[in-house]
């Protein structure tokens, strides 16, 4: 036990360490806050991200706090996890490949009462981790051009509290309340002719979210869920440096000048989900969800944000002829989705669809297990100025269940 626990502090010490650092390295993290990140716990990797109707009776379901309302009694589960990411950048004249692993997430949720969960995690929200060089863009209301060369870093973290009742056997509500905070770093070099302007910016984000779940059983093999985001204002501050080049004469125009910026907004989003289980061994999973950026009424030099629309569908199998026996216990898992995204550039949407696939391998005789996930997706196009990333990514998500207040009846 005391190995377990020692594993456990180191997970925690690696993870905490390495939660600063950026996550994605997509082009696309340049718009907003960043690209948003898909921190899933348990087993959910594995169904493509898929799961608003599941209910947290043996992992913790991030997808929806009603879940929590299910969870086993005298039961503590603890998640943990972590991506690898290997991804190919295709343009229209060539391409590159980058590689990068970030633990994602730390959680950890037990019962309150019968009817009731509570349940606690941090994870990344967004990630800007971008290196642009070269990249030539038309002068506003001129035939001119300029080229942009730029690097980011940072994110938004998100750090949340969530509660789930069941009310009675058929239905379940839920809430969460979600502290946003991060820093993003940004320099970009500007040249016209033979003038270079250089901006150096560190923006510093923080805000308050609230989400709403509801799960209900129409029977014991079918449930429905619906959650609802609040939309909410992001503030921001910024520190700003701005040099100018000319004709190798050095111009500090501002010297870290601290000032206020646009507030960043999120929007109001929407989901739906359903859950069917087949005669106890397949279960299927779809959800859809709309986020409505069209009514932040935002938007970014290079593109426009525009509502957004994602579909899941993902399937579970499980043999469980005997449940003594370890090999009818291992669950697997497969799932598509596909997602418009929430930027038009130049009039050309961002869209991601990715393929997946999983295995949960059982920890002893509890709901412990070890959950790993490959998912192999696109994201952009080659063409009309947009970028291709074909990615390949691996999660394992260590879940833990730790049995509390039960005495045991042989010492």
């Amino acid at each position: 036990m005391e190995n377990k626990y020692a594993f456990l502090s180191c997970l925690i010490l690696m993870y905490l360490n390495s939660f600063s650092q950026s996550i994605s390295s997509s082009p696309y993290s340049l718009y907003g806050l960043g690209s948003l990140y898909d921190s899933d716990f348990g087993s959910i990797p594995a169904i493509s991200s898929s799961g608003i109707a599941l209910p947290s009776d043996d992992f913790i379901n991030n997808l929806n706090p009603a879940s929590l309302g299910y969870l086993p009694q005298n039961h503590f589960m603890f998640d943990i996890g972590g991506k690898a990411i290997g991804t190919t950048f295709q343009s229209s004249s060539k391409s590159e490949k980058r590689n990068n692993f970030q633990f994602s997430h730390i959680a950890f949720a037990f019962p309150v009462t019968k009817k009731s969960g509570f349940s606690v995690s941090l994870r990344p929200y967004s990630s800007a981790s971008f290196k642009i060089s070269n990249l030539k863009l038309p002068v506003e209301n001129s035939s001119e051009y300029y080229t942009l060369d730029a690097i980011g870093a940072g994110g938004l973290n998100n750090f949340d509290f969530s509660y789930g009742y069941k009310i009675n056997k058929k239905l379940s509500v839920g809430v969460s309340a979600v502290l946003l905070f991060g820093t993003t770093t940004d320099d970009r070099n500007y040249t016209v002719a033979n003038s270079i302007t250089a901006i150096s910016k560190k923006t510093n984000y923080n805000g308050l979210r609230a989400t709403l779940g509801i799960q209900y059983k129409i029977d014991s093999t079918f449930t429905i869920a619906t959650t609802f985001k609040a939309p909410t204002r992001i503030n921001a501050s910024k520190v700003q440096s701005v040099q100018t080049v000319a004709n190798e004469v050095i111009t500090t125009v501002e010297s870290d000048i601290a000032s206020d910026t646009e507030d960043y907004y999120m929007p109001l989003e929407i989901g739906f989900g359903i859950s069917k289980r087949f005669k106890n061994n397949l279960n299927l999973s779809f959800d859809y969800e709309k986020s409505f950026w069209n009514s932040t009424n935002q938007s970014e030099l290079y593109g426009d944000f525009v509502n957004q629309d994602r579909f899941a569908l993902g399937f579970t199998f499980m043999n469980k002829k005997n449940v003594r026996n370890y090999w009818d216990r291992i669950q697997f898992g497969t799932g598509f989705n596909f997602d418009t995204g929430y930027l038009e550039v130049d009039g050309k949407r961002v869209n991601n669809g990715a393929v997946s696939f999983g295995i949960s391998l059982p920890i002893e005789n509890t709901f412990s297990a070890v959950n790993i996930a490959y998912s192999y997706g696109q994201n952009g196009k080659i063409g009309d100025g947009l970028i291709k990333e074909n990615y390949h990514k691996v999660s394992l998500n260590l879940s833990l269940d730790g049995i509390w207040f039960v005495r045991r009846k042989i010492e």
